[in-house]
């Protein structure tokens, strides 16, 4: 025998079993294989600033960064991002103590997690979610507990009654994505508000992914929790240059939180990645201190962007749940004679030449999500244009 044991012990660790590949690997192989639109994975088609990126090419020119950074960021880093906070949200951390860079939020979270969870701790997070919270969960041994955010007049909402129900003895955080992905639902004040007392109240802490908060449209306003009465002590806030500056590549996040959460988070994120993106750090610290115009220009682009696209996809057939945050759309399929959203973007590429996700994998309770499909509309216009074309074609 060659190559494989007798043991009848399977590979993969047991925590990780259910997750296998990601669902936006296998979507951007069939973008791939088919030739089709990948409005599936969350990534720009264009590069951010120009400037930004002849920072990165600067810094690697002169030699910064190319050899290990410091373990919690470079201190350039770190002094943006917390001139960042305090300018936009009136929230002031110490660079020294209470910043730490990490390789984008996936890591953030990771590292978050693995830092403050012991197996049994109980979290509780929005469910539709990210996939990676799941993971990251099982990976500290914790036990997810999801509350489901339910379509409401034409939005995903959240429901505080069941909110407080879901805690327990055994909450150990809560974990907050605003803006939401995949629904787009930004957190209201007064939810925040109410999120916030109980947390004070059952003494919880909250880990919140704020990675889209320069995406939001409409009379919305991101409101970070940690600036709410009671929080910042409690709040392992997690912030991403990827998805506001369009380098989603180089993989430069960051956590925000009071000296004793940021020393936990780090013990664990050392022993990950240890460091990264040396020289793209350089290049961050200065598109944190871009004018106010770039952040406009940018938002303006992307919900005219978002209007391209619900426009299309209502005009093919799609019930569209209008974003309030991020750069995708969660629409619902019944309207198309379709109720199985695997199957519906397992055959869309075939079917009209465009790749979507189905909302599903964001769900404990599958059921819940069967209907909906997410399109991603952070691509250029002509690029969307053609999609919706194509959607409509199709039925």
């Amino acid at each position: 025998m060659t190559g494989m044991t007798s043991s009848a012990r399977p590979f993969l660790n047991r925590r990780l079993a259910e997750f296998g590949t990601t669902i936006f690997a296998e979507m951007s192989a069939l973008a791939m294989s088919t030739g089709s639109i990948n409005l599936g994975q969350g990534f720009p088609d264009t590069d951010g600033p120009e400037e930004i990126r002849e920072a990165a090419v600067r810094a690697l020119r002169d030699g910064r960064g190319n050899q290990y950074p410091p373990g919690p960021g470079i201190p350039e880093l770190r002094t943006a991002i917390a001139a960042h906070q305090e300018r936009r949200y009136g929230l002031s951390y110490d660079p020294d103590t209470e910043v730490l860079v990490t390789a984008g939020a996936t890591e953030a979270i990771a590292a978050t997690l693995l830092a403050l969870l012991e197996p049994g701790d109980e979290v509780i997070a929005f469910e539709p979610y990210y996939d990676s919270y799941a993971a990251c969960i099982a990976m500290a041994g914790g036990t997810r507990v999801p509350v489901t955010l339910r379509p409401h007049e034409g939005s995903f909402r959240l429901d505080l009654d069941e909110l407080r129900d879901a805690v327990t003895d055994k909450t150990r955080l809560l974990l907050i994505n605003t803006p939401h992905n995949p629904t787009g639902t930004v957190l209201t004040r007064e939810e925040l508000t109410e999120i916030a007392r109980l947390a004070v109240e059952r003494d919880l802490l909250v880990v919140t992914d704020e990675v889209y908060e320069h995406l939001v449209f409409d009379d919305a306003e991101h409101l970070p929790p940690a600036t709410f009465p009671g929080m910042r002590e409690r709040t392992v806030t997690i912030g991403s240059s990827g998805k506001t500056f369009s380098f989603t590549g180089w993989k430069v996040g960051w956590v925000t939180a009071p000296p004793a959460l940021v020393s936990a988070v780090r013990s664990a994120k050392q022993f990950l990645t240890y460091v990264s993106a040396g020289p793209f750090q350089y290049a961050v610290a200065e598109a944190l201190a871009l004018p106010d115009a770039y952040f406009d220009a940018f938002r303006a682009d992307m919900l005219a962007k978002r209007d391209v696209l619900a426009a299309g996809l209502m005009d093919a057939g799609f019930e569209v749940f209008r974003p309030q945050g991020t750069y995708f759309i969660t629409t619902d399929i019944r309207p198309l004679g379709e109720s199985d959203g695997f199957a519906f973007c397992r055959a869309l590429p075939e079917r009209a030449g465009v790749v979507a996700i189905p909302n599903a994998v964001f769900y404990d309770h599958r059921e819940a999500g069967a209907p909906f499909v997410r399109f991603a509309f952070c691509k250029q216009t002509e690029v969307l244009q053609e999609a919706a074309k194509r959607l409509k074609a199709a039925w």
